[in-house]
């Protein structure tokens, strides 16, 4: 297998079972993981063993066949009832990305829409539709890097925030898949990387897999994002997404926020890559998006090294929400949105 950064996939089914690179091991090494029941995966999505929002739908939709795959029943109804139970299971493990319920939504709706076979035939219509999941991210994602490189060129430097490449999803990633196509093409784009604390995905997984790659990636802390643009080392800022709502509004990595505001006063472009499974017609604005609230300890005492009194109060929300007028265009594989992002969601959604 190749581990190289340039062919990264971070969930593979193999053997009746999913492999995964579990995250939280790198950059000190790379591991993979087997996952082999429903708990299995719930745990790997709840502790970031497979993160980022396209990855957790992929593991989601695999983990939900799991769950099913050796359940004896004598009728639809039944077998139904079971899949909805592990499907509200998987769905408790993290509240942010929807694409987690998206992919849950779309596996139940394939089963019923084959309800009238065999329950045997059922199962394998399902771990097939999983199938499709992952391959249908790896083509957005393509698709995106490749509508992200219109809107930029040669000798570009752009900062990034968390990690939105191959690890995160299927392959290629969301905001590092125009990093990589450029790369491929032989232009010179080099990145600033935040290194996104609390839990440093940048500094650990998006250095890693650029630096696998042969981009030009410099490693800065959070906070010295104004210093670097006031410095006009910044052309673009990049980020993925874990959820967009109706209006544009994007749900991201805790300091996305911050890092728009920032763009904005320093006249900088801002850009969310969102594959068309994290835009959420449902809901209508920002506010409106759950965010989720982690362990005080990945704060507190991350990584197992305490840092602050013990007893402390902590408020440790993983996600912010960036408000659309902060936001210069969001890039999908369908195309390029820019304000007002309402009518362009309507438009893409054919509403």
């Amino acid at each position: 297998m190749d581990n190289s950064a340039k062919d990264i996939r971070s969930i593979i089914w193999e053997e009746d079972s999913i492999l995964i690179i579990d995250q939280t091991k790198i950059p000190l090494a790379t591991v993979f993981k087997r996952l082999n029941t429903v708990e299995d995966v719930w745990n790997a999505i709840f502790k970031l063993e497979v993160r980022g929002a396209p990855a957790i739908g992929i593991a989601a939709a695999y983990g939900l066949y799991i769950s099913i795959r050796d359940f004896k029943v004598r009728n639809f109804d039944e077998f139904y009832q079971e899949l909805e139970k592990n499907s509200d299971y998987l769905a408790s493990s993290r509240p942010t990305a929807v694409n987690l319920f998206w992919a849950l939504k779309r596996m139940k709706k394939r089963a019923l829409e084959v309800k009238d076979k065999s329950i045997e035939e059922i199962k394998k219509d399902l771990l097939q539709e999983a199938h499709f999941i992952r391959d249908e991210d790896e083509n957005m994602c393509k698709a995106i890097g490749e509508n992200f490189l219109t809107l930029m060129k040669d000798g570009m430097t752009v900062l990034t925030h968390c990690n939105a490449g191959g690890l995160a999803t299927a392959r290629y990633g969301t905001a590092l898949a125009p990093i990589f196509l450029a790369k491929a093409k032989g232009w010179n784009i080099k990145v600033f990387a935040d290194e996104t604390r609390p839990l440093l995905q940048g500094s650990r997984l998006t250095a890693w897999e650029l630096m696998e790659y042969g981009v030009d990636v410099t490693l800065i802390c959070d906070n010295m994002a104004a210093h670097v643009m006031s410095k006009g080392w910044i052309d673009a800022v990049i980020t993925g997404c874990d959820r967009v709502a109706a209006n544009g509004d994007a749900a991201n990595k805790i300091g996305t926020y911050g890092l728009a505001v920032l763009a904005k006063a320093h006249n900088i472009p801002f850009y969310i890559a969102a594959p068309s499974s994290t835009i959420d017609i449902e809901t209508s604005h920002g506010y409106k998006i759950p965010i989720e609230e982690r362990h005080p300890d990945e704060i507190s005492c991350g990584f197992g090294i305490r840092t602050a009194p013990e007893g402390v109060k902590v408020y440790n929300p993983a996600f912010d929400v960036t408000p659309n007028h902060l936001i210069t265009a969001i890039v999908t594989e369908k195309g390029i949105l820019k304000p007002p992002y309402d009518i362009g969601i309507k438009d893409l959604f054919k509403i």
